[in-house]
């Protein structure tokens, strides 16, 4: 005896649901695991590698597909991969409780090694580790977004920890070296001698002056952005270093 299986049921399993709301109407979309994240982010760009299958559902652990009137009203279209790209942009995330506390683990460790590699101790120039940086960060009750990237709380979490004190940090200098027409030398020195933390060098030759500087990273678009201007664009800064950090391995 043959089984009937309606055939506006699709089962699916091991996916990763993202959800939206639109028109009154739940719609949701099954998706691979660990591939959302990667479309969003431009990474990923083949839309076969994120979707496990271009339907729309209105749940997709019952099998339940959308009705083409209900996608018509809510999107404005009945094209089924279209809709899916629009759910996948601005959707949520549907994650199970292990998961979004796995997840969350693993951006708190991405962070914490962010700052780690972006600080140093000012008083030894040398960098922290991980651990202490993640103990610094529960010490100061950092809690991580989920929907924020990675740099922007790494950002912020510097911040925090300068203002409360908790650890001696500071962002670790750019060794820049700058090279300018001589017409403009006297100008421009003036003004990147104020910005730089400490000038390393400086050399005057007949048509050009050459100066190597420690800067925070901070100010790298505001000195690019003096160069080009003060200069007419004959000028330039080469990056020599991206962190400024005593020799050796050793590490707070």
């Amino acid at each position: 005896m043959s089984i009937f299986t309606p055939t506006n049921q699709i089962r699916l399993t091991n996916v990763a649901v993202v959800r939206q709301k639109r028109a009154g109407k739940r719609f949701e979309i099954a998706c691979y695991k660990n591939k959302v994240m990667g479309w969003r982010s431009g990474v990923e760009k083949d839309i076969d590698e994120v979707l496990q299958t271009h339907t729309v559902f209105t749940n997709v652990s019952k099998g339940e597909v959308a009705k083409k009137q209900d996608m018509v009203k809510a999107f404005g279209t009945e094209d089924q991969t279209e809709i899916c790209k629009q759910i996948l942009k601005k959707g949520e995330l549907q994650v199970s409780e292990k998961e979004r506390h796995s997840q969350l683990e693993s951006m708190y460790k991405d962070i914490a090694t962010l700052v780690a590699d972006m600080c140093v101790n000012p008083e030894t120039k040398r960098p922290y580790t991980v651990g202490l940086i993640e103990k610094a960060m529960k010490d100061v009750h950092f809690s991580v977004k989920p929907t924020r990237n990675t740099k922007q709380q790494a950002l912020e979490v510097i911040k925090k920890l300068k203002e409360t004190e908790t650890i001696n940090i500071e962002r670790a200098q750019m060794r820049i070296k700058f090279t300018v027409p001589q017409r403009e030398a006297k100008k421009v020195r003036t003004k990147l001698t104020k910005i730089a933390k400490k000038v390393e060098g400086e050399n005057w030759e007949d048509d050009e002056f050459n100066m190597v500087a420690l800067m925070d990273p901070g100010c790298f678009r505001e000195v690019d952005e003096l160069i080009r201007v003060e200069t007419k664009g004959k000028g330039s800064m080469e990056l020599l270093s991206l962190k400024e950090v005593e020799e050796g391995d050793e590490k707070f």
